[in-house]
């Protein structure tokens, strides 16, 4: 940090009764600037002229006025300093910074050649002139070689003015370069708009702080944000109110968070904070509800209040990752979760769920080809009617049969396909092969037989996704009645009124709407009866320890009456016991599917278990 040299010393002098620069006791008269006082100050903020400051290293009062009294002749404003050893001239160069040197040659103990070496240990573009009256030629073409600037004879002082002109035009330049390169260093680290450090200055101080084996004594997190439905503000009010929100949003982050990490902005609507000290999940998560709370108060924007959630993915050091691009890489991948289960959601990334298959770019050149090299394809997994106990429809399941790591289940490539934006060709091909397929088991005699297909919100939130799905339905020649597309109800209650304008189209076509994981979202009742659906499918998580748990058994009560209410079909997902089957039949529950009933199968063994009477069977 650049310091005001004169600042001590000025109060030195006033307290020593000396100039700026003299030793205590000791007065150089008219060689140190005097501190200008408030008017002077004044004054000198009014010419706006730069003041130059010259480091005289001179043992000679009257040679260093006869320097000053020349020099004056340019009409510039000067600031001196007189030294005349080794030990006052290393304080100078400590204290300050100096537009030129000038130094005499011969003085009691010290030359130019030694002063010359002490600027330059300090800097290394300071101009030095040596200004002499006995020193050797050849002593001066040394000096010149070492790096001197020029050499000015004290007979000659007339000519010293050009040479300090000159020099002093140069360290114009060379200030006006270090400003220029100061303020590109500052954007090359820092948000334009926020000020904020960037992602590369973020991976700078994650390195730093995480050392250079990755070692951390208490651990850290990097939470990377994501503002959830940013782009409708800059669609609605224009870039530039997007832009003061933003600054409003970074504002507050920095106000909640500065004290437990660094905030910095990605770019767009991506902040992150990275926090150390994080001992556990706990702490970690206790920093992301501190985001949440800091967005939760409605914004001013233009007159408009403003309302802003956001996602929030985790990763922690040293379990998630060693080194800045792994940690910030990590976080990234548990934001795109987070945002797959919708506003307000947080996930922190666990290394055990994501399997060794190589490097991630690899993998998404791979998963690009995957449909032209038929490595992937469907499993389907039986759907049982409960009160007929007959196997009257399927839910097609995508696998991907990798040349090198053999066949990977879903939950190691549907997130990178969504992260990249493959979901949407993906999902298509995973309907196209589904309606051919079950069109192939009408045509076989499994008349009504239904086929159920996962929708992405990538794919559901395209404006042409209605039309997709008639061209596959007339291509594959199915009866659209079969077919049943599943949405997860959080996805369907983002932009509910555009959503139910799709769902109606897909309705008319005569395509059946079932709502995925119901139970885990949040839509409301009134919305719900809007909907145009025809299937609620009862998330896992309320099936699981359902013979036991009373609390799972109120929910699922309360599921079945509001399906039968609004006169749904109910499907729960996730059988895996005698106990769980008998229990939603006798609630009423029309249709159920899980590992109880069958692991999911090729295609070839749905024809066998199509009308089977034995079912249930736990494997196929």
């Amino acid at each position: 940090m650049l310091r005001d040299p004169y600042t001590r010393e000025h109060r030195e002098a006033q307290h020593d009764g000396a100039s700026p620069g003299a030793a205590p006791g000791r007065h150089r008269a008219g060689i140190d600037s005097a501190p200008p006082s408030p008017a002077g100050r004044a004054a000198e903020a009014a010419t706006a002229m730069p003041v130059h400051r010259i480091l005289l290293v001179e043992d000679s009062d009257d040679d260093a006025l006869l320097v000053q009294s020349e020099l004056a002749k340019t009409g510039r404003r000067f600031a001196f300093r007189r030294v005349d050893n080794a030990r006052d001239m290393q304080q100078a160069l400590t204290e300050a910074r100096w537009d030129v040197v000038i130094s005499d040659h011969h003085m009691p103990g010290f030359d130019s050649i030694q002063a010359y070496h002490l600027v330059r240990r300090h800097s290394t573009d300071t101009p030095f002139i040596i200004l002499s009256g006995a020193i050797a030629e050849q002593t001066a073409l040394r000096a010149m070689r070492l790096g001197a600037h020029d050499c000015v004879d004290k007979t000659n002082l007339a000519r010293l003015v050009p040479v300090v002109e000159r020099e002093l035009r140069h360290a114009g330049l060379r200030r006006s370069k270090e400003c220029i390169e100061q303020s590109l260093a500052h954007l090359t680290y820092h948000d334009q708009l926020t000020g904020l450090p960037n992602r590369q200055m973020l991976s700078r101080l994650i390195d730093d702080s995480l050392g250079a084996h990755g070692s951390v004594s208490e651990g850290a997190a990097l939470l990377h944000i994501d503002l959830y439905r940013f782009m409708r503000i800059n669609e609605s009010l224009g870039i530039a109110s997007g832009d003061a929100l933003l600054k409003q949003v970074a504002a507050r982050l920095t106000a909640a968070l500065a004290d437990r990490g660094v905030v910095g902005r990605f770019g767009q609507d991506k902040f992150a904070v990275f926090v150390e000290a994080v001992g556990d999940d706990a702490a970690a998560r206790d920093s992301a509800q501190a985001v949440i709370g800091a967005l939760a108060e409605p914004f001013t924007l233009a007159g408009e209040e403003v309302h802003l959630t956001c996602t929030i993915g985790i990763a922690r050091a040293p379990q998630a990752a060693r080194d800045a691009p792994e940690l910030l890489r990590n976080a990234e991948r548990a934001m795109a979760e987070a945002k797959r289960l919708g506003p307000g959601s947080v996930c922190i990334f666990t290394p055990d769920a994501q399997p060794g298959y190589g490097n991630a770019l690899r993998l998404e050149n791979a998963l690009r080809h995957a449909v032209r090299r038929r490595e992937l394809y469907l499993d389907y997994q039986p759907c049982l009617d409960t009160s007929a106990r007959r196997v009257t429809g399927t839910e097609a399941l995508v696998r991907w049969r990798h040349p090198t790591f053999g066949v990977m289940p879903p939950d190691a490539f549907i997130p990178l396909a969504d992260e990249t934006g493959l979901i949407v060709d993906l999902g298509r091909w995973v309907l196209g092969e589904a309606c051919r397929q079950n069109h192939l088991w009408h045509r076989a005699g499994m008349a009504g037989f239904t086929v159920a297909v996962n929708v992405s919100a990538a794919q559901f939130r395209r404006a042409d996704f209605a039309d997709q799905v008639a061209a596959v339905i007339a291509e594959s020649a199915m009866d659209p009645t079969t077919l049943e597309l599943e949405i997860t109800e959080t996805v369907v209650m983002q932009d509910a009124e555009s959503n139910i304008r799709t769902l109606r189209k897909l309705k008319n076509m005569g395509v059946r709407i079932a709502i995925d994981d119901f139970g885990t979202g949040y839509s409301s009742l009134s919305y719900l009866k809007r909907l145009p659906i025809d299937i609620l499918k009862i998330d896992r998580s309320f099936v699981q320890n359902l013979a036991t748990d009373g609390d799972n058994q109120a929910i699922v009560r309360l599921i079945v009456a509001l399906a039968k209410s609004l006169k749904l079909t109910l499907i729960a997902e996730g059988v895996e016991e005698s106990e769980q089957l008998e229990f939603l039949r006798a609630l009423g529950c029309d249709r159920a599917q899980g590992f109880h009933i069958s692991r999911p199968v090729v295609p070839g063994a749905i024809a066998a278990l199509y009308g089977c009477a034995a079912l249930p069977i736990e494997s196929v």
